[in-house]
């Protein structure tokens, strides 16, 4: 682990525009604060050492919870350098375009799934030392239901669209309701609740607040054959440019309106993810989701009509036959 993180901070001291953002150089120092800890910590040698150690752990895990944020704070403020003029292109014009800052995107996509690599060995270390839960091996679960998963994201983002609407489009699910296999829960719970989210806001947005919405689909499809288990989520809500297909995937990227933008800010939460966080916000949920379905061998993708809507699929790969995909 210290050397994931030695990666990761060499990586924040080198990035172009962003290792200055106040954000950015928060996370580089509880990194820096992370490694050091490690690299001091004492040989372990007996059981007492050991649980020592996991206290340890267990603190820096906790003081980890929110970082995914925090880095996207640190976009949002190299996005508001760039509108500003503060920061300007290679000739000195003002701003640059995100969709030409490969080096940030890169970048990002290293730090995310490192992170992604580094809570999971952290969590799963300690959630080994705790109490066993049934069906559990540590943060897995052998018999994780699709189903039961995606109806608790249909509720979460149900209950966000009723906070900014007053109301929410009905989601159907279908398929596969019986199927289970080893995955862990968490990581399918956020991929569902960003695409279940943008799903209904796009709904409501398109058709209007009074109107009568169309419903949003959910399919779980799988075979004993199948190389997959696939997940799609199906909705009418109008659909995405094609001339913004790929920006959907950046992290410096955001439909959220500027001021819901600056309230995320503010939002003073200690995870990475919650119900009390707007619908829209900054940005970082879809390429966020996607390094949590290839951490583990699958893949998001999205298809779009524009003019009608937009469908997205969940790919997952059952636990045990790929490979971690180590950043360098």
């Amino acid at each position: 682990m210290p050397i994931r993180l030695a990666h990761r901070i060499i990586d924040l001291d080198r990035v172009p525009l962003m290792k200055d953002m106040p954000s950015v150089q928060a996370v580089k120092d509880i990194y820096i604060s992370s490694f050091v800890s490690l690299i001091n910590e004492p040989k372990i040698d007996s059981s007492s050492s050991e649980s020592e150690f996991a206290q340890k752990l267990e603190a820096l895990y906790q003081r980890h919870s929110n970082v995914l944020v925090q880095m996207a704070r640190g976009a949002y403020e190299l996005r508001q350098a760039l509108r500003s003029g503060d920061i300007r292109g290679a000739n000195g014009e003002n701003g640059i375009e995100f969709e030409k800052m490969n080096a940030c995107h890169e970048f990002l996509d290293r730090f995310y799934v490192s992170r992604i690599g580094i809570r999971i060995l952290a969590g799963q270390y300690l959630a080994l030392r705790g109490p066993p839960l049934k069906d559990y091996v540590g943060l897995i679960c052998q018999h994780t239901s699709p189903y039961a998963i995606v109806q608790h994201a249909v509720d979460d983002a149900t209950f966000m669209c009723n906070r900014k609407f007053g109301d929410a489009p009905e989601v159907i699910i279908s398929g596969r309701m019986d199927l289970t296999f080893a995955y862990v829960p968490t990581h399918l719970h956020y991929i569902l609740l960003e695409l279940l989210k943008n799903a209904l806001r796009a709904t409501v947005e398109h058709y209007g607040v009074d109107a009568e919405w169309p419903h949003v689909e959910v399919i779980i499809a799988d075979k004993q054959c199948n190389e997959d288990v696939v997940i799609k989520i199906s909705d009418k809500g109008g659909g995405i440019k094609r001339s913004n297909t790929k920006k959907i995937w950046s992290y410096l990227y955001t439909t959220a309106d500027p001021a819901i933008q600056e309230g995320m800010i503010a939002f003073d939460n200690d995870k990475d993810h919650s119900v009390d966080a707007p619908l829209a916000g900054l940005g970082y949920g879809l390429p966020i989701s996607r390094s949590y379905a290839r951490y583990f061998g699958g893949d998001l993708s999205v298809i779009s009509m524009e003019g009608y809507g937009t469908d997205a699929f969940i790919h997952m790969k059952r636990l045990g036959n790929s490979r971690e995909p180590l950043p360098t």
